[in-house]
C-alpha cells in the first residue's frame, strides 16, 4: 500500500446511489467505504497501461518524433541561453533576405 510520503488527498463527488452500492459491495468485503474505493481505484490504475509522448507537439507533429531533431532544438535552446545567438524581427528577416 502507498506511504503517506506518495499520497495525495482529492475530494470526489459521486452520486448517492453509487456511494449506497459501494457501501454495501465495501460491507460484503469486511472494509469501510473508504478503503473498498481505495482499493478499487488503485487496482484498476495498476491495470491501466499509461503512455506519455516524448513528443512536445500539440498537435502531434511526427518531426519531433526525430531524436536528432529534438537534440537540435535542444541545441538552439541552449545557444538562446548563452547567448549564442539572436532573435530577428520578420523586419529584419526581409532586410536579410532583400524580400
Amino acid at each position: 500500500m502507498a506511504t503517506s510520503l506518495n499520497i495525495k488527498r482529492k475530494n470526489i463527488d459521486l452520486p448517492v446511489d453509487t456511494l449506497q452500492k459501494l457501501s454495501i459491495m465495501a460491507v460484503a468485503q469486511g472494509k469501510s467505504l473508504k478503503n473498498f474505493i481505495e482499493t478499487v481505484l488503485i487496482s484498476k490504475a495498476n491495470t491501466v497501461a499509461v503512455e506519455v509522448s516524448e513528443n512536445p507537439s500539440p498537435s502531434g507533429d511526427p518531426w519531433f518524433n526525430d531524436p536528432e531533431n529534438i537534440a537540435s532544438v535542444k541545441r538552439g535552446m541552449e545557444d538562446i541561453k548563452a547567448g549564442r545567438c539572436r532573435a530577428y524581427s520578420m523586419d529584419e528577416i526581409r532586410e536579410l533576405l532583400g524580400v
